[in-house]
């Protein structure tokens, strides 16, 4: 569903994104866990076609993101890391504009519209502005937009940042219920996000992927996985991962 190959990018002679390739499949919450400045957001900007890459290719659903984008981006929402902009729209009136421009009018966008309002509980803020908003609120309702048109991938970074313990509750449980049916790739440096949501967990450090494995995998015996973490990471720092 959503497949990377060898994909390369950098920046001003530094090399971000070094030869990551993988694959997420239907059904599968795949969680990008990575230090800051990991690659891990350059990453899913390369996958959404928000960057092009140096090397390497991107394919959703079977479509290639830079040979066919926009029936590429038909098939997943994205979730942008910090999401802001259109501060001047209410979140009714941002949903209805991503509505209109996945072809949603009518009974059928009112409808879509509905169903996410009510998974996020956006009631409250319908109306209010983006930029009153607090970090919470805000990112519920840029997942919200995610969602319009049920995508059957979902490209979310950092989806539980800014929000307080009860809103990351749950939004864990709204994504663990939504991976049953969709290819969920995320990312986040949040070990304890990580142990709730993976099915499978892709570290990332300096720009490499450094293990691609079910969290039972990584995780010692009481299912933590910062131990693994940690020496994954500080091995690829001494380069020997």
């Amino acid at each position: 569903m959503i497949e990377a190959r060898h994909l390369t990018r950098s920046f001003g002679g530094r090399c971000a994104v070094n030869d990551v390739s993988f694959r997420v499949e239907r059904g599968t919450v795949a969680v990008f866990l990575g230090p800051n400045g990991a690659g891990k957001t350059t990453t899913l900007r390369l996958i959404t076609g928000y960057l092009a890459p140096d090397a390497g290719s991107v394919r959703i659903d079977g479509h290639d993101i830079g040979e066919d984008p926009i029936a590429a981006r038909r098939r997943f929402g994205y979730l942008p890391e910090a999401a802001a902009g259109f501060g001047d729209l209410s979140v009714w009136e941002l949903l209805t504009f991503i509505g209109e421009a996945r072809g949603l009018s009518g009974r059928s966008r009112a409808g879509e519209i509905a169903r996410v309002v009510r998974a996020l509980a956006l009631e409250p803020a319908l109306h209010d502005p983006l930029r009153s908003l607090s970090k919470g609120w805000r990112q519920r309702a840029w997942l919200a937009q995610a969602m319009i048109g049920d995508p059957p991938a979902l490209i979310l970074d950092e989806p539980t940042d800014g929000l307080d313990p009860l809103q990351q509750q749950s939004m864990r449980g709204l994504i663990r219920e939504m991976g049953a049916g969709k290819a969920i790739l995320l990312s986040t440096h949040d070990l304890d996000t990580a142990e709730a949501l993976a099915t499978r967990v892709i570290v990332m450090a300096a720009g490499r992927i450094v293990a691609d494995a079910a969290p039972g995998e990584l995780a010692d015996g009481r299912g933590r996985l910062g131990g693994a973490f940690e020496r994954l990471v500080e091995a690829r720092a001494a380069g020997r991962a």
